[in-house]
């Protein structure tokens, strides 16, 4: 079994979400398995990973727009709102996802379904620069 790791730096405009299904399918390209696992993991607790449709931008649309009707960024009890309103928001939007996604690899290719990608889910209003670390092992 082999094991290759990559990381990468994604800069974004604030709330919402960025597809990074091409830079996973480049990392599995690279480390060269035909059968195995590409792990993929966001270095921070507020941002998140998903998998979701990536053909119509309305279904994400509807995503973010759910998480801000379940997690209001306006919630009167929240106390750890140091760097903002949207500073517990954006925390517990994260724990209610997923920090990491592991995905199959199959005959050298990520199985996702046809209309699936991999996307950071950013769930601060101002641009941060998110890392994203990668290991793909496998035969």
């Amino acid at each position: 079994m082999s094991a290759y790791s990559a990381e990468f730096s994604l800069r974004t405009q604030g709330k919402g979400t960025y597809e990074i299904t091409d830079e996973v399918v480049r990392a599995v390209s690279v480390a060269g398995i035909t059968t195995g696992t590409v792990t993929v993991f966001v270095q921070h607790t507020s941002a998140s990973l998903v998998i979701m449709e990536n053909a119509d931008p309305s279904a994400r649309t509807d995503l973010e727009a759910f998480f801000d009707h379940l997690v209001p960024e306006d919630t009167p009890y929240f106390i750890h709102t140091y760097e903002g309103p949207d500073d517990m928001p954006s925390h517990i939007r994260m724990a209610l996802t997923r920090s990491s996604e592991v995905i199959p690899v199959i005959k050298g290719r990520m199985t996702l379904g046809t209309w699936q990608g991999v996307f950071l889910f950013e769930h601060r209003r101002a641009p941060h620069t998110r890392q994203i670390s990668l290991v793909v092992q496998g035969d």
